[in-house]
């Protein structure tokens, strides 16, 4: 059996009185406590051993802690620790096997409690080193939204973001210092919210509401070209969606989009699902300005952007499980090194437009096989005073799984 040196402990608003007794007891038998100020004024006055408040950066205070392994120490923590609390953090850490974590009700359970709602039915976020905008890809009418506030203004941000996205009619319930004496709950509409003495420690509620103009646009691949800003480079919406439906996004994987244009790609592998992450590397200034406005408009502010060329701008990023290029296939160098990036299992796709670039992709499908499909798409568009088909520039797709 490894000593279990470390507890983490949930408390409450409620403080000392509302733990359980195998919580206290861990409590009382720590050499070293460590907390916020709001956790270390809980213990008593009289309460001499040695105490730990948390420093900024929070890394120096877990570096601390991961020094003196083996000394009896509890960390106390609002609510959950494992629900985007410091549980997390230290697991990342230290083993779990040195720790014992006992959690108190999270903000999450408090506010379904009071509300009526199922836990499991509403969509949670946390706000607390994380811009407003990532709240965005889940508002569609009728989700509830549950949100951790970073501090007494963040309401307010919450409220103008939803106003502007076309979401002002939204209700939004905010809770103050749930399980103290002092809790208190506060609702509104988003478009009129105007509550300027909020405390630091709340939680929002979200019944989100569209107004009547309002476009909504599913999670699905192949969103209309008008939602992106765009200078031309933009991979149209049904190659978009045959080419994202080819690179399987799975929650947890990795894309880079090289020569990622406007970002489409990388944007809506993000859209897929929340646990999807993204690179998009472009060179021209003005398209990854447009990568970055439109990362945040449709709900993935988090998407990582570099500047720079392909192949010297891949250098020392994390290893993909998926890349797309899109752009700058006859560059040289840039499919070998995109290749020598993936892992065993990771997937590559490559769209050619040029004849330059088709006959790189068909010596490169020569070496490694893979599957060759041709994109040709037509639209209705005038013709003097008809109407006739249109084709747009076909596509040559490779696709290619490294074994």
């Amino acid at each position: 059996m490894v000593d279990k040196w470390l507890s983490v402990v949930g408390i409450g608003e409620d403080g000392l009185s509302g733990l359980s007794a195998i919580a206290r007891a861990q409590l009382d038998r720590a050499q070293v406590v460590v907390g916020g100020d709001r956790h270390l004024a809980m213990l008593p006055t009289d309460d001499t051993r040695e105490k730990l408040l948390w420093a900024s950066p929070l890394q120096a205070t877990v570096d601390e802690i991961i020094r003196r392994r083996g000394e009896s120490i509890c960390v106390l923590a609002s609510g959950d620790p494992m629900c985007h609390g410091i549980g997390v953090t230290l697991s990342r850490r230290i083993p779990i096997a040195e720790m014992i974590v006992i959690p108190a009700a999270s903000a999450f359970s408090l506010i379904c409690a009071r509300l009526g709602w199922a836990l499991d039915a509403v969509e949670t976020f946390s706000l607390t080193n994380r811009p407003v905008a990532s709240i965005a890809l889940s508002l569609y009418p009728g989700a509830r939204l549950l949100v951790l506030s970073a501090d007494r203004h963040t309401p307010d941000l919450v409220a103008k973001m939803l106003t502007i996205r076309g979401f002002g009619s939204s209700l939004m319930t905010v809770f103050e210092r749930m399980g103290a004496a002092s809790e208190r709950r506060i609702e509104g509409v988003a478009a009129a919210w105007n509550v300027p003495d909020l405390a630091d420690l709340n939680a929002i509620a979200i019944v989100v509401a569209a107004d009547r103009e309002t476009m909504i646009f599913p999670r699905t691949a192949g969103l209309p070209d008008a939602a992106y800003l765009h200078d031309g480079q933009l991979t149209k919406r049904e190659v978009r969606a045959v080419t994202l439906s080819t690179l399987a996004p799975i929650p947890g994987e990795l894309l880079w989009d090289v020569g990622a244009g406007c970002g489409s790609i990388a944007i809506e592998w993000m859209r897929s699902h929340r646990g999807c992450r993204a690179i998009a590397i472009e060179r021209h200034p003005t398209r990854l300005q447009y990568i970055a406005e439109n990362a945040s408009n449709l709900g993935v502010s988090e998407l990582q952007i570099v500047a720079g060329s392909a192949p010297e701008a891949l250098a020392n990023l994390p290893q993909p499980d998926a890349i797309f290029i899109g752009g700058g296939v006859t560059a040289e160098a840039v499919l070998d090194n995109c290749w020598n990036a993936l892992g065993e299992g990771g997937r590559l796709v490559v769209n050619a437009v040029t004849i330059e670039s088709e006959f790189k992709v068909l010596q490169w499908h020569s070496l490694h096989g893979g599957e060759l499909i041709r994109i040709g798409i037509q639209r209705v568009g005038a013709i003097g005073s008809f109407q006739g088909w249109k084709p747009l520039a076909p596509v040559t797709q490779w696709a290619v799984v490294k074994g």
